[in-house]
């Protein structure tokens, strides 16, 4: 108990060498709690924008040149649904970009005519409201489902756009569904920012100047090239291609993007632990540099002590407190400045952030290693002084 009341006095005797020795630990604890928070905030975007892609999608895309016009339309689904052997759904979309007005704004938008099979394999899910598929169409076709980024452009809120209206070209439509957050797209087309139409409403609105697209789903991800081939195979037969002819459309896949983004992933993350490694060098070699002058400086006060016949061990003892209770401390503080700045990155929407308690208790052994090493350690140097020459230092 003696020894701590010595430890106590001598950490408050000194307030701005405490202080200053501390405030290296403070800057390493934040400093790591925010690369950490940023590296991992980073690795939740990407799987969040990637967690509701369908990989094994196969996008077809119509392709027209001065000489030649496509041929693609929406029977090919059905001409593929039927003959393929590798591929599990396919739905034919019609998409076009229009200006879309509401009650609060407008703006150019994509609007999509799409079917039930849709859903399937774009693993879009409904928020709030029904699907078109759920109410009778044939007596009044003039609905709409908002993407989720859509509903906030346009009413500020997903959960205010639910029984609203919508003006598309001359058409007023009445919305019905809003889909939940996606973060998803296939080719040009963003889910989150798209407007659904029926089938007989975007007929009446897009179809005599929009491109139908089809979307395939494979089997699985090692169905993917064949499943490509066999749409080549079949859509040349089918639109009567001859072997002079170039095609008239253009077959995109899914997973090539999902490696690609995966190894970004992959890069950020080899650049953040980079940044992650330099921090935790560098702030331990400062926090080494202030803890042995620190202690250089006390070498006359363990001469004293010595001289006074305070036993090495007790010596010791009192540094090693020291270090304990500085290490700790100065580490409760950091960690409490972060959660300070945590809510006002979040309130002004600088970056996305994700605190990690693993990585907290790893800086905080870091902390405690460095802090009892390189203060006990000079310590226990100069306790083996004679104590003559440590007054005399």
């Amino acid at each position: 108990m003696q020894i701590l009341q010595m430890a106590m006095k001598s950490l408050y005797n000194n307030k701005i060498r405490t202080f200053l020795s501390s405030l290296w630990v403070i800057i390493w604890v934040a400093t790591i709690v925010l690369v950490i928070a940023i590296w991992l905030g980073a690795q939740k975007k990407i799987e969040e924008q990637y967690a509701n892609l369908a990989v094994t999608s196969i996008l077809i895309n119509p392709v027209t040149s001065p000489t030649q016009k496509t041929k693609l339309s929406k029977e090919d689904s059905t001409i593929l649904q039927t003959n393929s052997q590798y591929i599990e759904s396919v739905t034919a979309i019609l998409q076009g970009k229009m200006i879309s007005v509401s009650d609060l704004t407008s703006a150019s938008t994509t609007i999509l005519w799409v079917e039930k099979e849709f859903l399937h394999i774009s693993k879009l899910l409904l928020e709030k409201g029904i699907f078109f598929e759920d109410i009778d169409l044939l007596g009044k076709p003039k609905f709409a489902i908002l993407g989720n980024g859509a509903a906030i452009e346009f009413f500020w809120s997903s959960d205010k756009a639910l029984g609203q209206t919508i003006n598309i070209g001359k058409k007023k439509l009445d919305i019905i569904g809003v889909f939940k957050k996606s973060w998803s797209s296939i080719g040009p087309i963003t889910y989150d920012d798209s407007i659904y139409l029926p089938y007989l409403t975007a007929q009446s609105i897009i179809w005599d100047w929009a491109s139908p697209r089809i979307i395939a789903l494979a089997q699985d991800v090692n169905s993917i090239n064949m499943a490509i081939t066999e749409i080549w195979d079949i859509l040349k037969i089918a639109h009567k291609l001859k072997s002079t002819q170039s095609e008239d459309f253009r077959v995109v896949d899914q997973w090539s993007k999902v490696i690609a983004a995966q190894e970004s992933a992959s890069t950020m993350t080899l650049l953040l632990t980079g940044v992650a490694i330099i921090v935790l060098v560098v702030s331990g070699i400062g926090i080494m540099n202030v803890m042995f002058a620190g202690v250089a400086e006390r070498i006359k006060e363990i001469g004293i002590l010595r001289a006074i016949g305070i036993k090495t061990k007790d010596i010791l003892n009192i540094f090693l407190l020291e270090a304990i209770i500085l290490s700790i401390g100065w580490w409760i503080i950091g960690v409490i400045l972060w959660d300070i700045c945590i809510p006002l990155i979040a309130y002004f929407d600088l970056i996305e952030v994700l605190p990690s308690i693993t990585w907290r208790i790893g800086a905080f052994s870091f902390a405690v290693f460095v802090w009892i090493f390189f203060w006990y350690y000079p310590a226990y140097k100069a306790s083996k002084m004679d104590p003559v020459d440590a007054l005399r230092s």
